[in-house]
């Protein structure tokens, strides 16, 4: 129980001290070019030890051309920096954090769980319990396999479509983001024509990708072209993809290219591979399957499954789950697969979203940003869009409409910069990257989420003239 009290004095200590941070902050100047010494301080330290001093690439804002933020602690929808700055959160661990930072339902139920061990290496019960929960809610999930990032589950779910078709070939997307395996780093040409993929980092033998074809992203003829093509359809052992992108911001596929996909694959013997890494449980609790109607052979999950703790699975038909060691010839392993402290984090964090209205709210919470900038747009005829599915969206500037790649690479990086650096200014923080999606929580609150909707008004209507 001593515990216990000392955690909750804890957050209630940061919780005020969060509110006063957060009216200490007006009138101070900008955030983005303030000095920040004690964050520059242990940045410079870390660039010493940690390659560009940070441990995921993104987060380094090279882009937006500003140190990064160093975090303190966070709490709700608030993350505060070294230097004691406190900023509005619309990354939420990029996605995890559903429910807000530091929930204190799951913060109680991990102490509880750590208490008893943080790591066997062996079977344990909650394994059970959040696998039978997931499967619950996403009917295509038969069987699953816990592991502990998003690389693991998509990487591993590749490999068990090749072992169980005993095929080489796997389709992907230009603009779909996987992990970081080295058959998923990969570039190609604008046209189906050119579509055999090139690695696009260094340290990747072309050996690596010579079985992975990229093709644009909601290209219905084009994509349905390859797939009947005979010199590949024969040996195309799956396509993988996004079905609501979110790693070149929030672009959903169109009804009619998920259905293609589905018809397609089934028609050539090939398993169609949904990563709901991000849409897993954030759009809605049978995913982007649900959204879509469609049945993916194998489905990609992590993040808020994780509870914002390391934890990823891919699961899917039982013919072909049953494929993976010991039952078939199909490896993979890992030591912290299914650490007790993330399926407790998970579960928890599944079973509170599972809650009537949960979805509904977090859609209202969302919608009191995006409506109103939406109708700005409008009436200001802004070369801009702000597109959403549930509660993750993205605005776009440069662009009215964003349907693959192409198309984000033509918004405007440089205008982009400029209202990140508005956004942090006005305590507000935001993926730094105009290819990523932001991501509202039921913690995010009425008055932080007018703050942002009028920063972001407030914003537009410096460039509705130049557009």
């Amino acid at each position: 129980m001593i515990v216990v009290y000392d955690i909750w004095k804890f957050w209630f200590d940061r919780i005020f001290g969060i509110d006063r941070l957060s009216l200490s902050d007006k009138g101070k100047g900008n955030m983005s070019e303030r000095a920040r010494p004690k964050s520059q301080r242990i940045y410079d330290s870390l660039c010493e030890v940690i390659p560009g001093g940070v441990n995921s690439p993104v987060r380094a804002c090279r882009d937006v051309h500003q140190l990064p933020l160093v975090a303190d602690y966070a709490m709700q929808d608030v993350i505060v920096d070294c230097d004691g700055c406190a900023y509005i959160d619309f990354c939420g661990s990029w996605g995890a954090l559903i429910h807000g930072h530091a929930n204190p339902h799951i913060l109680q139920a991990v102490h509880k769980r750590m208490l008893k061990g943080t790591s066997y290496g062996v079977t344990t019960p909650i394994e059970d319990e959040l696998a039978r929960e997931i499967i619950r809610h996403v009917p295509s999930i038969e069987k699953i396999r816990f592991v502990s990032s998003g690389t693991e589950a998509t990487m591993s779910a590749v490999r068990l479509a090749r072992g169980a078709t005993q095929r080489d070939y796997i389709v992907k997307f230009v603009g779909n983001y996987h992990g970081h395996a080295d058959g998923f780093l990969v570039q190609a040409g604008s046209g189906v024509a050119q579509f055999i993929a090139t690695a696009s980092s260094q340290g990747i033998p072309p050996e690596s990708v010579k079985f992975t074809l990229n093709l644009p992203y909601n290209d219905v003829e084009g994509v349905r072209a390859l797939l009947s093509n005979s010199q590949y359809s024969k040996n195309i052992a799956a396509v993988i993809l996004e079905p609501i992108a979110g790693n070149m911001g929030v672009v959903p596929a169109s009804k009619d290219f998920i259905q293609m996909l589905r018809d397609e694959t089934k028609k050539i013997g090939a398993l169609l591979i949904f990563d709901e890494v991000i849409t897993g449980f954030r759009v809605g609790l049978g995913g982007a399957q649900e959204y879509y109607g469609v049945k993916p052979d194998l489905t990609c999950l992590g993040k808020i499954i994780g509870g914002g703790f390391p934890a990823a699975a891919f699961g899917g038909r039982r013919d072909i789950m049953d494929q993976l060691a010991p039952l078939g010839p199909v490896y993979q392993a890992g030591t912290l697969s299914g650490n007790p402290v993330a399926m407790e984090a998970g579960l928890q964090s599944v079973r509170m979203a599972s809650k009537p209205g949960f979805y509904k709210a977090l859609q209202q919470k969302a919608d009191m940003i995006v409506q109103p900038v939406n109708e700005m747009i409008k009436q200001k005829n802004i070369d801009a869009c702000f597109q959403q599915v549930g509660s993750m969206f993205t605005l776009f500037l440069g662009k009215r409409h964003v349907a693959n790649m192409a198309d984000a690479k033509g918004t405007d990086q440089e205008l982009f910069t400029r209202f990140f650096k508005h956004m942090f200014d006005h305590g507000i923080y935001i993926p730094p990257s105009q290819y990523e999606a932001w991501f509202v929580s039921s913690a995010h609150t009425t008055p932080h989420l007018e703050k942002t909707r009028d920063a972001i008004l407030a914003f537009l209507s410096t460039i509705s003239n130049d557009s």
